[in-house]
């Protein structure tokens, strides 16, 4: 008699891989899984639905990827989804690759940290003879801030701006030139500064003979192979795998370009996760500056008196700790987290939010990019680093979040 096909005996290699593709249905991790990995997902995954704006999320540990995806998509007219090669404005973020190009100057012995403003740009007004590269890299130029100088030429009627006719970098240099002093004297305070970062793409181009983007792209991104990675010039070049700016209010709209976003040095540059990968181990690898020469970006300005600069006291989309200690070096924050050294930096514009957080000695790496900015990466980047270095994770908290 046949038997019924229930009751056929198998062969046991056939069991056993029967009860191995079973256990896995059953939602047991495959071997070698980190189980880091799914509490990093769990920061995310309910923050964002399959058809909204959203966000690229890397973790690096040791040298290897750690955690890699998207969220949500690129626009909301093709919904294609963000994926580990869609291209973010990375705004501030862009502020460590202009000092990595600065830097780059130096060592080819064509630029000096001390080199006064009015060397560069003889034109510049008396007040700029004061104001070296250093004090641009480290925000102790005191510069007047290049929006204000907008509202107020807007005010008296002498120039108007939009996201379809924006500032350039020449009419920033043109502003600063038409003040009489700064907001303070080089090197006695500390105040953000993008009119700065500004002046060091400005100065960049100068030296070097080369526009901006392609000073970066040679001497930077080609060599690392950050293919996707660049200077957006409007009518010059396109983004690859472009994701586009969002505001949220009742629902989101699509808010990718602003008055000020054409500026170069202080938020031009276009990138994704898997290049900023790159940038990381070239920074962990000291590919393109050996360390001695990149640890003179890694000390926390101090003032000219020898003081510890503090955040202004006036609160502003740029001032994220009033009246706090403050830790800058050249494009990055210095100040530790939970006892970890790092390094890190945020970025904010219109439609884009953004943080990287590079936790030195536990060689930890954490980069989000949002197209959207109702989301607050430095929170969840250090929501993600409790999960990685352990220690608090109930509550995450730094004296820089908004």
């Amino acid at each position: 008699m046949v038997q019924p096909a229930s009751w056929v005996r198998l062969p046991t290699f056939v069991f056993l891989a029967f009860l191995a593709a079973a256990s896995l249905t059953l939602g047991e991790p495959p071997a070698g899984h980190d189980a880091r990995a799914d509490r990093i997902n769990s920061v995310f995954s309910s923050l964002v639905d399959g058809n909204s704006p959203g966000m690229a999320v890397l973790v690096s540990n040791h040298g290897r990827t750690l955690f890699e995806r998207g969220y949500g998509v690129r626009d909301l007219r093709t919904l294609a989804k963000i994926d580990a090669q869609t291209d973010f404005r990375l705004a501030s973020c862009t502020k460590q690759f202009t000092a990595m190009a600065v830097m780059l100057l130096i060592h080819d012995g064509r630029l000096q940290y001390d080199r006064k403003l009015t060397d560069l740009f003889p034109e510049f007004p008396a007040y700029g003879r004061a104001i070296t590269v250093r004090h641009l890299l480290t925000h102790t130029s005191g510069l007047p801030d290049y929006e204000d100088l907008m509202d107020a030429a807007e005010k008296a009627g002498q120039s108007t701006w939009s996201a379809t006719h924006q500032i350039q970098d020449r009419e920033v240099l043109e502003l600063l030139q038409r003040q009489t002093s700064g907001k303070f004297a080089p090197g006695s305070s500390w105040s953000y500064s993008n009119s700065a970062y500004v002046l060091l793409g400005l100065i960049i181009a100068k030296v070097s003979g080369q526009p901006f983007g392609r000073f970066l792209q040679e001497g930077i991104f080609e060599p690392l192979r950050m293919r996707s990675t660049l200077v957006y010039v409007n009518a010059e070049n396109e983004v690859p795998d472009r994701a586009y700016g969002h505001t949220k209010t009742l629902g989101f709209r699509e808010d990718d370009q602003s008055a000020t976003s054409a500026t170069l040095g202080d938020g031009g540059v276009y990138s994704n996760v898997a290049d900023m990968a790159k940038w990381d181990a070239a920074l962990t690898k000291h590919t393109l500056l050996s360390q001695r020469e990149m640890s003179a970006a890694l000390i926390p300005v101090k003032l000219a008196n020898g003081d510890q600069p503090k955040w202004p006291l006036d609160p502003d989309d740029d001032n994220l700790a009033p009246g706090k200690p403050v830790f800058y070096g050249f494009g990055w924050f210095l100040d530790p987290w939970e006892g970890h050294a790092r390094m890190w930096h945020f970025g904010s514009t219109v439609g884009f939010h953004s943080v990287i957080e590079r936790f030195t000695a536990d060689q930890l790496t954490i980069v989000i990019l949002c197209n959207r900015t109702d989301l607050e990466p430095e929170r969840l980047a250090l929501q993600v680093a409790a999960i990685v270095l352990g220690g608090k994770q109930a509550i995450v908290h730094s004296n820089y979040l908004r």
